[in-house]
């Protein structure tokens, strides 16, 4: 029995797999290495995760965690291993970055590119096995172009700039029963504004209709390609991954296709995808 987890900035989606093929799905907050300690992260997965997964380990032994996430790079994922092999005591765990998991949940082991567009964003050029190279990211703050994060604060920006009309701004305040200042207190004083501004993005979605919502969501996805897809001279379709990109698919392909890029398979999140890749580690045991 395998746990399988994609991890973002808002949420974990973990896959508790047996050999029988039966999956059970599991979600809880996100964890993310550049935003909590390691006790942190224990104590995230002993008290919401575990709870959760506990009920279902009579099928066997968990005997491999495969964990990708958002924030894990190689000077910070070892603390994502220590607090699962703190909680984990006898299976043999992996933690890698979100974009590989993307990548291998899209692609398998053939080469291409892969892209994030969830709470935040990423893109990768896949060898098959591993990451050949990338575009960095960056985080909301320099960079991120694409993702929720960005898309809210972009829309929050322009509404409280008044770029956008007194009707809109007006509706999502009512909307969201928010000020200027509750925003500013959330923004800039209380932890994960990244979150925060992920989830105001969701108004996008609500008014898509509206001509002016429908040209910031077209340019924000015109930014992620020119400043991150350009880079990959690819002829091959472009796979995706992510929230924004699977609710916003209409958008994103109309962007996509006006800059001169082929759009290959979107994904909610690569969960379906990295069962397949890890079929082989999923072997019968007992307790």
């Amino acid at each position: 029995m395998i746990l399988l987890a994609d991890s973002g900035s808002t949420k974990v989606h973990w896959c508790l797999v047996t050999a029988s093929g039966q999956c059970s799905d599991v979600f809880t907050d996100g964890i993310n290495p550049m935003f909590q300690t390691c006790d942190a992260m224990r104590n995230s997965i002993s008290n919401n995760l575990l709870p959760k997964i506990a009920p279902l380990l009579w099928a066997g032994t968990l005997t491999h965690v495969f964990f990708y996430g958002a924030g894990c790079t190689p000077e910070k994922k070892v603390f994502v291993q220590r607090a699962l092999e703190a909680v984990f005591k006898k299976a043999e765990v992996h933690v890698e970055s979100d974009m590989l998991g993307a990548a291998r949940g899209l692609l398998g082991h053939e080469p291409g590119v892969a892209c994030i567009l969830g709470t935040g964003s990423g893109s990768c050029f896949y060898n098959g096995q591993t990451i050949e190279w990338n575009v960095p990211s960056l985080g909301y703050i320099l960079g991120d172009e694409g993702s929720a994060a960005v898309l809210g604060k972009r829309l929050v920006g322009d509404l409280l700039k008044n770029q956008l009309g007194d009707d809109l701004k007006e509706a999502f305040f009512a909307e969201y029963e928010t000020s200027m200042p509750d925003i500013f207190e959330k923004v800039y004083r209380q932890p994960f504004p990244n979150r925060f501004l992920a989830k105001l993005s969701k108004f996008c979605a609500d008014h898509i209709d509206d001509s002016r919502i429908h040209a910031l969501v077209y340019d924000h996805f015109v930014q992620f390609i020119r400043r991150n897809l350009v880079q990959y001279k690819t002829d091959k379709p472009v796979c995706f991954v992510g929230s924004i990109a699977y609710y916003y698919r209409p958008i994103l392909e109309e962007a996509m296709h006006a800059e001169g890029f082929e759009v290959g398979l979107i994904l909610q999140d690569p969960i379906e995808g990295l069962k397949e890749y890890h079929k082989d580690a999923i072997i019968p045991t007992t307790e």
